[in-house]
């Protein structure tokens, strides 16, 4: 019979050096125990993989060597062999926020099924290595912040039901994630909730933050509003974006100098507002 396992952690790696042995780190020193660690390799030559194994000799940690056509493809393999009830994706470079992660989580899931339903979504907050700073989620997920404000996936808990049917959509070479939180939400109608906790420290300068990414994150993410909201819809909320300064506030916050504040700012906003984060409630502005 096959164990329990409440978290599988996926983290997908080409030739990351140090970096993926810094990630592991970060997950082996959880004070909670309950998981796997699923590594998908796309098949790197640094050596990287086989001093991973050296240094953290766990019998929790699961490496797969192939080739894949990419970080979500990867992604999609490691979820063929994950065990958990619940998923959760680090990059190379990322780690979790600190020790206590997981069982925070773990207690908020234990609190929902006791009190309220069985979550299909934890997410919560992010923080920045480049930036220094603390990225706050929106409190609440609706349809402006479907627009504007997903949570990224290093900060989302995934219940393996969500996987079940689809994986990540490849196709959206860099917006693949956020089309499947919408799926999630629009589609699935999944439960999904907010812990006002750090997860992940976020190493930056990824694949999606290129300047050629960004121009197809642009494009992608027209595709996939227009497809879950409607072309009205995502109409509006883009004109809202513009009225509202939106360029210059997303320069704010990729500025290492002002993102600090300007995240305190927001955070303060989305108290003030009771955690709505919808237009006209001035939490989804930012």
């Amino acid at each position: 019979m096959q164990q329990h396992i409440l978290y599988s952690i996926i983290v997908v790696c080409l030739n990351s050096g140090q970096r993926l042995c810094d990630t592991i780190e970060s997950i082996l020193n959880q004070t909670y125990g309950d998981y796997e660690v699923i590594v998908k390799d796309g098949g790197s030559s640094d050596g990287s993989v086989e001093r991973l194994m050296e240094v953290c000799d766990d019998k929790r940690i699961r490496v797969h060597t192939g080739k894949d056509t990419g970080i979500y493809d990867a992604m999609n393999q490691a979820v063929g062999l994950a065990r958990g009830e619940y998923y959760l994706f680090l990059n190379t470079g990322d780690s979790f926020y600190d020790e206590t992660v997981l069982d925070k989580i773990t207690s908020e899931i234990k609190w929902r099924r006791e009190n309220d339903k069985n979550p299909d979504v934890i997410y919560g907050n992010l923080y920045h290595k480049a930036l220094q700073s603390v990225i706050y989620a929106a409190p609440e997920i609706n349809d402006f912040t479907c627009y504007r404000n997903v949570p990224c996936h290093q900060t989302c808990i995934y219940h393996r039901s969500l996987f079940d049917t689809r994986g990540y959509r490849p196709e959206y070479n860099v917006r693949a994630d956020y089309e499947h939180f919408l799926w999630c939400y629009y589609e699935r109608k999944a439960h999904i909730y907010y812990i006002p906790v750090v997860i992940a420290a976020y190493e930056g300068g990824g694949y999606s933050e290129t300047r050629e990414n960004r121009k197809r994150s642009a494009r992608q993410h027209r595709e996939i509003v227009v497809r879950y909201m409607g072309r009205r819809k995502a109409d509006k909320y883009r004109l809202i974006m513009l009225l509202t300064l939106a360029p210059l506030r997303s320069a704010m916050a990729d500025s290492r100098h002002l993102s600090a504040m300007y995240n305190r700012i927001k955070t303060f906003i989305y108290k003030k507002s009771g955690g709505h984060a919808g237009p006209g409630k001035n939490g989804g502005l930012l």
